[in-house]
C-alpha cells in the first residue's frame, strides 16, 4: 500500500482507506462476523485509514470498529465523526455543532471505540444554526486535551473552510468525490489547496454504482438506502448506466477493473487526495487496494475526462432534503 499525507500535516494515511458504514446500515444486511474479517484482512493488507461515525448504525459502527482494533490499535488511523443527531428509534433529529455537544459525543465515541484518542475528528455536517468558528474551537479543546489528533470538517463550503481555519488548522475535508461527483472542483478543492488541507474522497466508486456490479435497483436489497438515491432511480439509472459502460470500456483497455479505474483516476487528481471505498468483501478490498498500481498518464486522464464529461451524470446525489446540508 501507498501512503499520502494530509494536507500541511504530518498524519500519514494509506492512499485507499476504508468506508465503514455499510457494514451497519444503509446498504442492506451485513454480517457482523463477516465485517470483523473484512476489518482484520485490511490491516494486513495495509488498508489502514479507516473511516466510521457515531451515526452509522445509530453507534453500532463505532462498536464495530472498536471490536476490531481491539490489540491493533496502533495500526490504523482512526476516523470518526460527530454533529448529526439520532434518536432512540433511529430517525433522524438534526444536526448540532455546538460547543458542549462536541465534547459530549467525541467522550461517547471514545467509549463506543474503547480507545483513548481518535487520529482525525470531523465535524459531519455544518450546523448552519452555529459560528463554525465556536465549533472548531471546542474542537480544538478536543485536541489540547489529547483525545483528537486532528481535526477535519466534512461537506463544508470553501468560505467555511477558510472561517475553521483560522480557528484551528483543519487537516482534512471529507466529501463525495468521484467521476460522477466533480461539483467541488470549482472553489472547494482550490480552497483546500489554499489552506493546505487534504481532501477525503468518500464514495469514490459512486456508492458501488461505478464499479459495474449494480446493473439493476433490483440488484439493491429492498432496505438499500441507495433505492432513494436519485441516481439509482428510473430513467437516471439507464442513463447513468452508460457512463459505467464507458468506464468499463477504458477498464479492460487498461487491463483493470472499472472499480481500479475510477480509483485510479480520483487519486490522480492529486498527491493530497485520498479515497475511503466501502465494501463488506475481502475480495473487494482486495482489488480497491490494488488501485494504487494503476498509473495513468496525462493523456489516458485527457481521455477518461472527455468520454466522462461533468455533466454526463443523472440525477443529484442525494435526495433534496438531504442535498440542503451539503457544502454548509
Amino acid at each position: 500500500m501507498k501512503h499520502r499525507t494530509l494536507g500541511n500535516s504530518d498524519l500519514e494515511v494509506s492512499a485507499i482507506g476504508l468506508g465503514c458504514m455499510g457494514m451497519s446500515e444503509f446498504y442492506g444486511k451485513a454480517e457482523e462476523a463477516k465485517s470483523l474479517a473484512v476489518l482484520h484482512h485490511a490491516i494486513d493488507r495495509g488498508v489502514t485509514f479507516w473511516d466510521t461515525a457515531d451515526m452509522y448504525g445509530s453507534g453500532h459502527n463505532e462498536r464495530l470498529v472498536g471490536r476490531a482494533l481491539r490489540g491493533r490499535r496502533d495500526e490504523v488511523v482512526l476516523a470518526t465523526k460527530f454533529a448529526i443527531i439520532r434518536g432512540a428509534d433511529g430517525g433522524f433529529e438534526g444536526l448540532s455543532g455546538r460547543p458542549e455537544y462536541v465534547t459530549q459525543a467525541c467522550d461517547a465515541s471514545l467509549q463506543r471505540l474503547g480507545v483513548d484518542h481518535i487520529d482525525l475528528y470531523y465535524q459531519h455536517r455544518v450546523d448552519p444554526q452555529v459560528p463554525i468558528e465556536d465549533t472548531v474551537g471546542a474542537m480544538a479543546g478536543l485536541v489540547d486535551a489529547g483525545k483528537v489528533r486532528f481535526l477535519g470538517l466534512s461537506e463544508a463550503a470553501a468560505d467555511t473552510l477558510r472561517r475553521a481555519s483560522s480557528v484551528h488548522p483543519i487537516t482534512a475535508l471529507q466529501s463525495e468525490y468521484s467521476l460522477w461527483s466533480r461539483d467541488l472542483e470549482d472553489s472547494i478543492l482550490p480552497a483546500c489547496r489554499e489552506l493546505g488541507i487534504g481532501l477525503v474522497a468518500y464514495s469514490p466508486l459512486g456508492r458501488g454504482f461505478l464499479s459495474g456490479a449494480i446493473r439493476s435497483p433490483d440488484d439493491l436489497a429492498d432496505d438499500d438506502w441507495r433505492r432513494m438515491n436519485p441516481r439509482f432511480q428510473g430513467e437516471a439509472f439507464e442513463k447513468n448506466l452508460e457512463l459505467v459502460k464507458r468506464i468499463e470500456q477504458r477498464a479492460e483497455a487498461k487491463g483493470c477493473t472499472a472499480a481500479q479505474l475510477a480509483l485510479a483516476w480520483v487519486l490522480a487528481q492529486g498527491d493530497d487526495v485520498v479515497a475511503i471505498p466501502g465494501t463488506r468483501s475481502v475480495d473487494r478490498l482486495d482489488q480497491n487496494a490494488a488501485a494504487v498500481d494503476v498509473g495513468l498518464s496525462d493523456a489516458e486522464l485527457a481521455e477518461i475526462d472527455a468520454a466522462i464529461p461533468r455533466d454526463m451524470v443523472a440525477g443529484s446525489r442525494y435526495p433534496e432534503e438531504a442535498m440542503a446540508l451539503l457544502n454548509g
